[in-house]
């Protein structure tokens, strides 16, 4: 086991699950309480673990640079290759072009304000998606260095936040009750989307190899790592301010003005400005990473520089030149987001995993074991899920119910949160 690339690996799935919309969280969650949201992110946060795992109980059959438009193709044939191809690209599309739009701006804030550069607003968009196509593309091993340091001063920025807050939590607002027993529907596709990183189990599994019990290690702490930063975070803001007090706050802004407020201390919005940016980043890293690996494997592009650039190009320019010029579109397709990622993390990783454990099951005694992989570790013993069926079942559901309360929030017969 390569312990640094099982590290760094672990902080890459940290990175791109902890995003800027954790700051919205307690928004999301206000009408829930303390303890409903949280026990709300503990069991969304197993249902992600479960089906990351149900990920690498495929995995281990396939070749280790498999993505899912290949493993769609084997186990569900073209019409599932088909459905995973436009979810992955429509949900991975779009998030790159908020973080494109997002950080762009952010970094042209930062060019104004620190060197005084008097810049067009497309300068800054450009130049933030070439420094993070270009890590990108050199490899998932610049990715996993570039992490490290975003991920490690991003856990500085979040210590900061909770050092001035947590002085003030007040044990009272942690105890109140949900105002509405129908919040915590209208909560779920904000808390479910907070949990996604199933778009970069892929490269992950290249990076690191077909090694299933590293690659358990690196999904269960690199999700739970975010499920007790998401927890801080919710003790920390839903401690200070009480139901009323979050309620009000119907943008982030106002959110993070009301801290600083209250706090009497500038340095809390500066931290939590500082934590978004990084957030931002690590976040973009992660899911273009993914993306990028994707769309090499549909493109059926090689490792070398050309091979590379075209895909970078693909993976890149779609998402910057809907930032740059078509921006509604992207903020419309992110209100389908927990619609496509139920699609990716949960009926996907269902579907090929039940169509695998038959194929498995009908292969004549003495070669279950045989896959199409060349890892020889693999075919000595087989990694199975436990839960079997019900298990299965369950969390399909789960995944309609998600649908659900995002389909009833469009139409407006539930209240939308976040």
């Amino acid at each position: 086991m390569n312990m640094s690339k099982t590290f760094g690996s672990t902080l890459i799935i940290a990175g791109t699950t902890i995003g800027a919309g954790m700051l919205a969280l307690p928004l999301a969650s206000a009408g829930l309480g303390f303890t409903a949201a949280t026990l709300t992110m503990v069991g969304i946060w197993a249902l992600m673990i479960y089906t990351a795992l149900l990920m690498l109980e495929v995995h281990q059959h396939a070749d280790k640079n498999a993505t899912l438009h290949t493993l769609a193709h084997q186990l569900l044939g073209r019409k599932g290759q088909v459905i995973a191809s436009f979810a992955m690209m429509f949900l991975f599309y779009a998030l790159c072009a908020a973080y494109i739009a997002g950080g762009g701006s952010q970094l042209n804030d930062k060019l104004t304000n620190w060197m005084g550069l008097d810049l067009a607003p497309q300068v800054g968009t450009v130049g933030f998606t070439i420094i993070i196509a270009t890590v990108v593309s050199i490899g998932t091993h610049s990715v996993d260095m570039v992490n490290r340091i975003l991920f490690t001063l991003k856990v500085i920025a979040l210590a900061v936040m909770l050092f001035l807050l947590m002085p003030h939590v007040q044990g009272v607002h942690l105890v109140e009750m949900p105002i509405q027993k129908g919040l915590i529907i209208s909560a779920l596709p904000v808390i479910f989307t907070s949990f996604g990183f199933h778009g970069s189990i892929p490269s992950i599994v290249r990076y690191v190899g077909l090694d299933i019990k590293a690659l358990r290690k690196i999904m269960v702490v690199g999700s739970a790592t975010p499920l007790m930063v998401y927890i801080l975070w919710q003790v920390a803001s839903q401690g200070v301010l009480g139901q009323p007090d979050l309620m009000a706050s119907t943008t982030l802004g106002s959110f993070i003005a009301t801290l600083s407020n209250i706090l009497h201390n500038p340095l809390v919005s500066q931290s939590v400005s500082v934590f978004a940016d990084l957030a931002l980043a690590t976040s973009f890293l992660g899911v273009s990473l993914g993306l990028f690996d994707f769309i090499s494997d549909i493109l059926n592009r090689d490792n070398q520089v050309k091979g590379r650039m075209q895909t970078a190009l693909v993976t890149f320019v779609p998402p910057l030149c809907f930032a740059l010029f078509y921006p509604q579109g992207f903020i419309m397709a992110l209100g389908y987001a927990a619609i496509a990622l139920v699609i990716l993390a949960i009926f996907l990783p269902v579907a090929m995993v039940r169509a695998q454990r038959k194929q498995i099951n009908t292969l004549p005694v003495g070669q279950e074991t045989h896959t199409t992989t060349t890892d020889k570790e693999i075919k000595t013993a087989t990694y199975q899920v436990r839960g079997g069926t019900p298990a299965l079942i369950t969390v399909t559901s789960i995944g309609i119910l998600i649908i659900s309360a995002q389909l009833l929030q469009m139409i407006g017969i539930i209240p939308s949160v976040g």
